[in-house]
């Protein structure tokens, strides 16, 4: 096959026209999962193999053309978007290698974690820690360091051991800790500005069960008792209910028992998605309804409740609704101090007749430390706290004003913002929250000197463009004055 150097600009055209998305096609627009931000790319394309991504950015070399890669834009930022050259990578979404006897795999980036979890039972084999969900592509999920929970497990992109990437000058290179590793620690987590990736080599172990045991209780006994719980199991997660000042408490184990799955149709169907739904629309006319709402809901989940059940089914949850969402991760030892502040600000918001009302629950995580450059765990033990605001039925939410209020006190608290997730801050600020943020930027001009894969968000955060076309809300979907 001939080098796509060499080929004349019209047989390229030729070549990518058929998986070249038409102009009409509802899927040449790109809007997030979250239906917050949307784009108009130039040109779509949803390459099947690595010569039609080898032929993508040779077009985009010679017009000089930004390309971003996008999986199922589960990401509720504008971190996919962009007004070039959108490569959809789902069709990427073989398994290629397995290694049960060294522990890992290699697969296609652009494979789904919900598929990529039926491949490895297939094998007998899971990964070894898994997100609140499954929807994302696993490039999609190293590249933002995505995390599940456990006080020694670290984000997803600490398990993966290898990855093969097109660099901007169409160049197919290998790195790992061993081999380039400047490239590959700048990569997992790279927001997809150092290459495409094409591949991923990733950890993985015997299939397993957990054990999830789920109790609830009031705020200021888990805040006090914060450390103990954290590490009373292998994951532990909370959720926190602010109107109701209790904690629904998940702590999870891998065991040997037998499956036993709870829940019914009343319970988490009925009551827990369709009438919460449609009590969400009408708090949007009527503000008190909200904290009724949210003691409600805690009402719903008060009880204690064991599962046991294969890991990625205890691991992930259901998002419910379109949802505008926050998360930033802050130093372990800071937790208590910064629920408490959180807990007196909502508070205050709570007696006052026009304050803010968020939605439920508050999710509290836990990360191990890593070295990732751009990682949120880097150098430090984690706490991630993240905050929703549902849209029932679609509709827009108030939501600005709560969560620049949550984020001050998270910045307070020497809080890092979760990258897939939208935040304001800049490379003056990143600068000072990341040691090796230069060194990151440093190999993004060595491997991608003329920015073919920096869209606006990049430029945004990374070098600090500002303008018109760099706004943060340039992509929004919708607008909220409050």
């Amino acid at each position: 096959m001939a080098s796509v150097a060499s080929l004349p600009i019209s047989l390229i055209y030729d070549l990518l026209q058929p998986i070249t998305v038409p102009s009409g096609s509802p899927r040449a627009k790109f809007t997030n999962w979250g239906l917050t931000f949307t784009c108009q790319p130039l040109a779509v394309f949803e390459p099947e193999d690595e010569y039609h991504c080898k032929l993508i950015l040779e077009l985009a070399r010679r017009e000089g053309k930004v390309v971003r890669a996008v999986g199922i834009g589960h990401s509720p930022s504008d971190l996919a978007c962009t007004t070039g050259f959108m490569v959809r990578t789902t069709k990427l979404n073989r398994v290629l290698e397995v290694h049960p006897d060294k522990g890992y795999v290699v697969v296609q980036a652009g494979i789904t974690l919900d598929a990529l979890h039926g491949e490895l039972a297939r094998h007998d084999l899971a990964m070894i820690n898994v997100g609140s969900i499954s929807d994302q592509t696993l490039g999609g999920i190293v590249t933002t360091a995505t995390h599940g929970t456990g006080i020694d497990y670290g984000v997803i992109s600490t398990h993966v051991i290898g990855l093969t990437l097109l660099l901007a000058d169409g160049s197919r290179v290998y790195c790992s800790r061993q081999e380039r590793p400047d490239l590959f620690t700048a990569s997992i987590c790279g927001l997809g500005s150092t290459g495409l990736i094409l591949t991923v080599a990733l950890e993985v172990e015997p299939a397993f069960r957990l054990k999830e045991v789920q109790e609830t209780l009031l705020f200021d006994d888990c805040v006090d008792r914060i450390d103990s719980l954290a590490r009373s199991a292998q994951h532990v997660r909370l959720w926190w209910f602010p109107a109701a000042r209790t904690v629904r408490v998940s702590s999870a184990n891998r065991t040997l028992e037998p499956s036993h799955v709870v829940g019914s149709w009343l319970w988490h169907s009925f009551l827990g998605f369709h009438v919460i739904q449609f009590l969400l629309f009408l708090g949007r006319f009527y503000l008190p309804l909200n904290i009724l709402v949210g003691r409600f809901a805690a009402w719903l989940v008060s009880e204690r409740s064991v599962a046991v059940d294969d890991s990625h089914r205890i691991f992930n949850l259901e998002c419910r609704y379109p949802q505008h969402t926050t998360e930033w991760a802050i130093p372990y030892e800071n937790t208590q101090a910064c629920m408490r502040e959180l807990r007196d600000w909502l508070e205050r918001e709570f007696s006052d007749p026009s304050g803010l009302r968020p939605h439920f629950p508050i999710e509290v995580r836990f990360s191990a430390s890593d070295d990732i450059w751009l990682s949120p765990s880097v150098g430090q033990k984690t706490c991630w706290i993240g905050i929703v605001q549902f849209k029932p039925y679609g509709c827009q939410v108030p939501y600005r004003k709560l969560f620049q209020r949550f984020e001050d006190i998270l910045f307070k608290h020497a809080g890092r913002p979760h990258w897939a997730k939208a935040h304001h801050l800049r490379p003056e600020t990143l600068r000072k929250l990341y040691p090796k943020f230069d060194d990151f930027i440093q190999v993004l001009q060595d491997v991608d000197p003329q920015g073919l894969f920096r869209n606006e968000y990049v430029q945004r955060h990374l070098f600090g463009k500002t303008g018109p076309k760099f706004d943060g809300r340039v992509f929004k979907e919708y607008t909220s004055s409050r």
